[in-house]
């Protein structure tokens, strides 16, 4: 079954807390489990890199 893309746009003050939930997330399982999965750095990965695109808000 291929897995479907969904794209979202966020705001710089959104992508932040986004960046900030995800590496707060991954610290915790480092802190309890010892290791993170790789799935949680594969994503923080892409929010970190992702292309910025203006679009105009009515």
């Amino acid at each position: 079954m291929k897995n479907k893309k969904t794209r979202i746009y966020l705001s710089e003050a959104e992508w932040q807390i986004v960046l900030h939930s995800l590496n707060d997330y991954r610290n915790k399982l480092i802190r309890e489990k010892g290791y993170c999965p790789d799935v949680v750095n594969e994503v923080l990965a892409k929010v970190m890199n992702a292309r910025t695109k203006r679009i105009k808000v009515a």
